[in-house]
């Protein structure tokens, strides 16, 4: 596949990543991961007749925002209906050709959750979809006012209980959560799902490092939506099918649309504004007041504590970074009623993508969200409340697992570089030892890899890793004794001594079966420019090492230099079979995803004598 065309594929999962083209994904499954608790009353089927109206909100400044309500035809006289609000970026409901009219969204998780006793709304977000007005950056004040305005007019409708519940995936998602820092009584619970938190650290900058193949990516995506030209970007049967952008239902002659899309000639770049970013703190080229701390919700932790709601933590292992955002979130807003769950998934959930698994789910996302929201928002028994905060499922071993705290109960095992690439469990004795790595900026992790995931959702795999590691400085375990699970945070301490003044760190923790097959398990990466370990108050809670990434806490590295690099790997939970060892690789680029360092390749040497003991720390969980 070529690269023009691999862009397009993903440009269109990215676009279409909610909606129609999602959904007509197969349903035929061998997978595992079934729900841990079905429905204590089986959800109803999805309905067949929905009313739906497309029309513009006028906001607190003019702005007309384009809302579409779905509402049950089979509703009861004087039935009052729960509100579910969604806001997205990637238009809120798509124009389609005759005759795929007949299947533009509502979705088939819209149709139960209208079966079911709800009102959906879905939104364009300010100065996308058919909106108005102007999208500085993701989630700017006007944006994040608009929603709380939103919910005001659904709570007036003659319809509304005046409950809501906010959801959403991914850009949704987050603006679910920051719906919640309006602070709007209404809103009774809230599920981000397959979302940030620290909008840096989690996909902006992990690690630090810019994640420029996502940004440039998802840059592209939303241009073509905001110029309505989504339809060029496409191929084949997609391209005959979509028109655009689903204007409202008054605007007969689109020129109503066309005056919006006109509007968003402003909006900025996510890619062109990150290009020029290195640190946390510096401001948003399109909104200079603006700070990665304004645009994120773990710049809004009052709030979400203060509006004391339930939150549905969802997240995959393969989601990019954003399982550790769902546990930062959960440890963080400790709101009664808030839950985590960790599949086996990659972004969106529609796909496992576990070493072994590698298909569509089994999992009913849609009944588990009714689960939830049907016991904080219409406060109906559904069983949610009385089970563990936490599900996690285990790969390999294929099993889901509960907990009431994150990480769970483990045992901190260390393992030491050692001669010969050896991972060992004993400690260097040598007064004296290292090993030379000059980065290879050849390597990378495919284009099916976590990172990608985020471009749509669509599968990770990751091929046999045997070639690529033999660019990195690997380390390996005799194989184990025994079936070993790691579950929790890998951390990393690395002692260095470079030839350069900055570098890019990344930490593989691979499995090696007994063919000799490597298979990815988690990565975890760190520039050297943000090492400083900071002992002053984290703004919410990390497992690993707390780096702030600010301005203020950079120092270059000093060449021949002994440096400590401590860092952790994104959470995973997974079974080391017997006989299967352990390894992991370390390189000084991805070039598959993140944007490559400025300078030639330096040489590295990683000390592993007894006085600088490089080594992994590994969450061993007793079987």
């Amino acid at each position: 596949m070529s690269r023009a065309n691999a862009r397009v594929i993903l440009l269109l999962a990215l676009i279409c990543q909610v909606g129609w083209l999602a959904e007509a994904e197969s349903k035929k499954t061998t997978s595992l991961d079934t729900n841990w608790a079905p429905y204590s009353t089986k959800p109803a089927l999805q309905v067949k007749s929905v009313s739906t109206a497309h029309f513009y909100l006028t906001m607190r400044d003019g702005v007309k925002i384009a809302v579409t309500q779905y509402l049950p035809k089979q509703q009861k006289p004087g039935e009052k209906l729960s509100a579910i609000l969604q806001s997205t970026r990637y238009m809120r409901a798509y124009d389609l050709r005759w005759p795929f009219e007949s299947k533009e969204a509502p979705s088939e998780s819209i149709r139960t959750f209208l079966a079911n006793g709800y009102a959906y709304i879905s939104v364009d977000a300010r100065g996308s979809g058919a909106s108005f007005g102007r999208w500085p950056c993701p989630w700017a004040p006007d944006e994040v006012k608009d929603y709380g305005e939103v919910c005001t007019w659904i709570v007036q409708q003659p319809w509304s209980d005046g409950a809501i519940g906010c959801r959403g995936i991914s850009y949704d998602g987050t603006t679910a959560e920051m719906t919640v820092t309006t602070l709007h009584p209404a809103i009774k619970a809230v599920a981000p799902e397959f979302s940030l938190f620290d909008s840096y650290t989690d996909v902006g900058f992990p690690g630090g490092i810019h994640l420029s193949e996502f940004t440039k990516i998802w840059s592209e995506g939303n241009a073509a939506i905001d110029k309505d030209e989504v339809r060029k970007k496409l191929h084949g049967m997609e391209r005959l099918v979509l028109v655009g952008v689903k204007p409202v239902d008054d605007d007969k002659n689109k020129l109503t649309l066309k005056a919006a899309i006109a509007s968003h000639v402003w909006n900025g770049d996510v890619f062109t504004a990150c290009s020029g970013m290195t640190f946390k703190d510096d401001a948003w080229m399109y909104e200079p007041s603006l700070h990665f701390a304004d645009i994120s919700p773990s710049g809004k932790i009052d709030e979400l504590r203060k509006a004391g709601i339930p939150i549905y933590n969802y997240s995959g292992w393969f989601d990019g970074g954003y399982q550790y955002a769902a546990i930062k979130r959960f440890l963080t807003v400790k709101n009664q009623g808030s839950k985590l769950v960790i599949g086996p998934w990659s972004h969106a959930g529609r796909f496992n993508s576990g070493p072994l698994v590698q298909d569509v789910t089994a999992f009913d996302h849609t009944a588990e969200l009714l689960r939830f929201f049907d016991r904080y928002v219409k406060g109906k028994q559904s069983g949610i409340d009385s089970e563990p905060a936490i599900h996690y499922y285990t790969l390999i071993e294929e099993k889901w697992k509960t907990s009431d705290a994150w990480p769970p109960a483990a045992e901190r095992t260390i393992f030491y570089l050692g001669e010969g690439n050896r991972l060992s469990a004993r400690e260097p004795e040598a007064a004296s030892a290292a090993d030379t790595y000059t980065p290879d900026y050849t390597a990378g992790t495919g284009k099916s890899a976590r990172w990608n995931t985020l471009m749509g959702g669509v599968k990770v795999t990751y091929p046999d890793r045997a070639t690529e590691d033999q660019k990195l400085l690997t380390y390996t375990t005799p194989p184990l004794a025994a079936d070993t699970e790691v579950t929790g945070h890998p951390l990393v301490t690395l002692f260095i001594q470079s030839a350069a003044v900055d570098g890019q760190f990344f930490v593989y923790l691979e499995d090696i079966d007994e063919k000799g097959v490597v298979h990815y398990v988690t990565e975890g990466e760190l520039r050297a420019l943000c090492r400083k370990v900071s002992n002053e108050t984290q703004p919410y809670v990390n497992v690993g090492p707390y780096h702030s990434f600010l301005r203020k806490d950079a120092e270059l590295l000093k060449p021949g230099e002994t440096t400590e690099l401590d860092f952790d790997l994104l959470p995973t939970s997974y079974l080391f079979k017997k006989g299967h060892s352990i390894r992991i690789a370390i390189a000084g680029a991805d070039k598959d995803h993140f944007h490559p360092t400025l300078f030639p390749p330096a040489e590295v040497r990683f000390l592993r004598d007894i006085g600088h003991a490089s080594h992994i720390v590994l969450p061993f969980v007793a079987h």
